[in-house]
This record gives C-alpha cells, structure tokens and sequence, in this order.
C-alpha cells in the first residue's frame, strides 16, 4: 500500500490536485495522462468495497493494473495489487471492488467507454474530451488551474 500512496501523492502533484475527482457514489478518478489526438487517457480510478463499474464496452483496448484492493471481474476471476489484465477493443464487461480495503487501478484507456442496457444500447459514451472536461470542470470547482497533462 506503501507504493500506493506514493503513486497517488505524485499523481495529485501532477495533475495540480489536492483530491480525487468524485465520480459518483464510492468511485473517483484522478488524471494522468490525456492521449494525443482523442485517443484514450490514463487515470488512476478508486473505488469503494462494495461499489460495481457497470456493464460497458471499449471501442479501443484497455491495459489495467491494480495497485491496491481487489476487484472481481464478471467471470468471476478475482484480481489483487499487482495483477494486471487487458481488455482489446470491443470488451464487454463490468467488474466490482470487494473486500475490505478501498481498490485503486491504473487504467490506460484507448478509444471511448460506452456504458450498456439492455439488449446492449448505449447509454452513455465516454470519450477524452469528456474526461478533459470532467477534470478542467472539477478544477474550477475547486479553484485551481488545470495542467496539461499531455
């Protein structure tokens, strides 16, 4: 947990924070990277045991590591700090945090997010441009610059 905080003490440095982006009920996310040209980001995503990322697809691939908490994915495999798991584009899943201690992932995300009902109809599609206006939006709230994080 140790390498934990001292990747997310960087990460707030970087990104000009003194929190995490709340992005709902037991989920936040913290920018580290904005991919050229639209093309995907990098975050550190936290979330609270208990709380589920519901089902989704990538249109792009997805490289995942956890650094702290465990996480089950919906195969039922269950992931600790320092398993890792790729997504190629087109995957659809969902996963939820479990256990007792709070889960935090580094997530590189390339293409968009589309979050899924039924029959699999998008509900919501997530794309860089929508991240870099959560985190400029999340700045002013609080009252400080955004940094390019290109």
């Amino acid at each position: 947990m140790e390498f934990a905080k001292l990747v997310v003490a960087a990460a707030m440095r970087r990104a000009g924070l003194d929190d995490w982006i709340p992005e709902g009920d037991g989920k936040w996310s913290l920018p580290l990277q904005f991919l050229p040209d639209g093309a995907g980001w990098v975050e550190l995503m936290r979330l609270d045991p208990g709380v589920r990322v519901g089902l989704h697809r990538h249109t792009g691939e997805v490289h995942a590591l956890n650094l702290a908490g465990e996480r089950r994915l919906n195969d039922g495999r269950v992931l600790r700090a320092g398993d890792y798991v790729y997504e190629p584009a087109g995957n659809v899943d969902w996963w939820e945090a479990r256990g007792s201690e709070q889960l935090l992932v580094h997530v590189v995300v390339k293409g968009s997010v589309e979050y899924l009902g039924a029959h699999h109809s998008v509900l919501q599609r997530i794309d860089t441009a929508d991240r870099i206006a959560d985190y400029r939006r999340h700045c002013a709230a609080i009252g400080s610059r955004p940094h390019e994080l290109v």
